[in-house]
């Protein structure tokens, strides 16, 4: 079967730049092995059947990230697309005060585009992760992470989203995406990633 051209390719918001869909790759790869495993008389079908299998969760995410690349443009928080969802970095500096839990007043409308978004595609899991720097004790780095993590999942959940979506998870110091040795690495590392991924 032939994919339309458009449908291959999707604008990042950020860069105006076209990239190629991730859930095309999958339905072309469904639509192959479809086609490959189905009867010649069948074949026809058997691609399109492929490519709905390989392409629908593809697409789903697809659209739920280019949503919230539009939502999130300008905010400080990074989308990033993986191989099994999407992942939200929101810097430590603009989501919370220093040593503190307490959501900056100013996050809330970044915090509530980001729950208008999961409303809409609800059929997906969140884990929310808090992480620290490696400053001070690692039970009261612990125990902050976890802190912020909670403090996040329970204000998307008061904003609509299903418990049963969200996990919260408190990570302290374990995981840094930059060098503690720096003040810029050790501000990178002081962050809350909210993934999104199947349930």
């Amino acid at each position: 079967p032939r994919l339309r051209p458009d449908v291959l390719t999707i604008t990042d918001p950020y860069t105006g730049e076209q990239k190629i869909s991730k859930a095309a790759i999958g339905a072309t790869a469904g639509a192959v092995l479809g086609a490959a495993v189905s009867s010649k008389k069948d074949r026809g079908k058997g691609a399109l059947i492929g490519a709905a299998v390989g392409g629908g969760t593809g697409y789903y995410f697809d659209h739920q990230e280019q949503k919230l690349r539009e939502k999130l443009q300008g905010t400080g928080v990074s989308v990033t697309r993986t191989e099994t969802g999407i992942i939200l970095n929101m810097p430590g500096n603009i989501s919370f005060p220093s040593g503190q839990y307490s959501i900056l007043p100013s996050f809330y409308d970044v915090l509530n585009s980001v729950a208008l978004v999961l409303k809409e595609f609800d059929k997906t899991a969140v884990k929310v992760s808090g992480h620290t720097d490696s400053t001070g004790g690692f039970q009261m780095n612990q125990t902050l992470s976890e802190n912020r993590a909670n403090s996040v999942s329970e204000y998307l959940a008061s904003q609509g989203v299903s418990r049963t979506r969200l996990q919260s998870y408190g990570y302290g110091p374990r995981n840094p995406i930059a060098s503690n040795d720096s003040p810029d690495g050790r501000a990178a590392n002081r962050r809350v990633e909210l993934e999104i991924l199947n349930p």
